[in-house]
């Protein structure tokens, strides 16, 4: 229940962040993995990495914040394999991102231009697909921001926070997640959310935030951060027939976080 073989599997930002354990859960399950991203010496060099382990992996040039992009990388798509069995919105732009007093227009626009309207529109042109083969899974990476408010307090004198445009786009993004199941759910098409937690690689060898580690660890159960490992059984579940009666969710992977 749990194997991908044979799935068309698109991944935003796939050889990012969270974007390269995905794009291996996803690859390793069986699937064919595109990933699209702006960066292609960086997207090239992790399918190539997938394809060394006899995995299914390539990478297609996709702006999110160009419409015009966007068409031409699910066309591609589309004329190369014929399908589109999942698709996961992961990509994210931390452009302009700040708090409410230091926000102008402009710095809005460019997040959004990304992490809201360029989700919208891919998923838009990704979904026409899916509706055609009356089958189709979409999973939208939020976050934990995306379903609590900021706990402050926890970055204590580090100078980190928590920008206001991530908190109002990641709160966005669970609710399109739920439009998507209601509306396309008589068309065989499910749609979920996972909110991750902390994610360690990259924050915990930083000493400069240190306060802001111990502070985070312990106000979770799990007194932890997220690994790569974590995030890829959930993809896989959501992704899989193994959750083909689950739609709608918001799905948080984060240790405890928001549970208190």
């Amino acid at each position: 229940m749990f194997r991908l073989d044979g799935k068309i599997a698109i991944v935003t930002g796939g050889a990012g962040y969270f974007g390269k354990p995905i794009s291996a859960a996803l690859a390793e399950a069986g699937a064919q993995v595109i990933i699209g991203s702006r960066d292609k010496k960086h997207f090239q060099s992790y399918s190539d990495d997938l394809r060394l382990k006899g995995w299914k992996a390539e990478g297609i040039v996709l702006d999110l914040s160009n419409e015009i992009s966007i068409e031409k990388f699910v066309k591609k798509v589309r004329q190369k394999y014929g399908s589109v069995d999942i698709l996961v919105n992961n990509a994210v732009t931390r452009e302009g991102m700040k708090d409410l007093e230091n926000l102008n227009k402009a710095d809005i626009e460019n997040t959004q231009l990304v992490n809201t309207t360029g989700l919208m529109m891919l998923t838009k042109h990704v979904v026409k697909i899916m509706r055609l083969q009356k089958s189709g899974n979409i999973i939208n990476i939020s976050s934990i921001q995306g379903a609590v408010g900021p706990n402050f307090p926890v970055y204590g004198e580090t100078g980190m926070s928590s920008p206001v445009n991530y908190t109002y786009e990641k709160w966005g993004m669970v609710g399109f997640t739920k439009w998507l199941a209601n509306y396309y759910g008589k068309f065989n098409i499910r749609a979920n959310c996972i909110s991750p937690g902390g994610y360690g690689p990259g924050i915990v060898e930083n000493k400069t935030k240190e306060e802001f580690i111990e502070n985070y660890k312990r106000l979770t159960p799990l007194g932890r951060f997220a690994g790569d490992d974590d995030i890829k059984g959930p993809v896989i579940f959501l992704a899989s027939e193994a959750s083909s009666f689950i739609t709608g969710q918001n799905l948080m992977v984060d240790g405890g976080w928001t549970s208190w």
